[in-house]
């Protein structure tokens, strides 16, 4: 078994085959950690979501994404979060289990590196969609 380095980065690009097709079904129109955010872009825990919002989030904060994707449901709104299917932690108790829809990713992704294209690094840990809204909100 080889040995996968744990990345230095936040900024690993959603794979269109991901992300394509939740688009579709959920019509974006606001994405808070967009692969192109400097330090001159708003930051997204503290800026007003649209009404169907990707989140790919910075790995290194997905607790603090994971309740501000709670707090925008609660406001009538759609998010879908891309993050590690880590069951274990409080923020998935608090505001993911028996509070949203949950889709386990088969496999592991191959997240894009935006400095390099073509070389598509697999997550060393598997991944979840995680659907909150007003419906499967309490």
């Amino acid at each position: 078994m080889s040995y996968i380095p744990k990345s230095k980065s936040d900024k690993w690009e959603t794979p269109p085959e991901i992300y394509k097709p939740l688009n579709e079904e959920f019509k974006f129109n606001y994405d808070p950690c967009p692969i192109d955010w400097n330090e001159t872009c708003e930051d997204g825990l503290f800026t007003e979501w649209g009404t169907s919002t990707f989140c790919n989030p910075p790995y290194s904060q997905t607790k603090l994404w994971i309740k501000k994707a709670s707090e925008e449901a609660q406001k009538n709104k759609t998010v879908v979060m891309l993050i590690n299917a880590i069951t274990d932690t409080i923020a998935f108790h608090k505001y993911i289990y028996n509070k949203a829809e949950i889709r386990f990713v088969k496999g592991r992704i191959k997240f894009i590196n935006p400095l390099n294209p073509h070389k598509r690094t697999p997550n060393v840990k598997a991944s979840m969609i995680v659907i909150f809204s007003s419906s499967s909100s309490s």
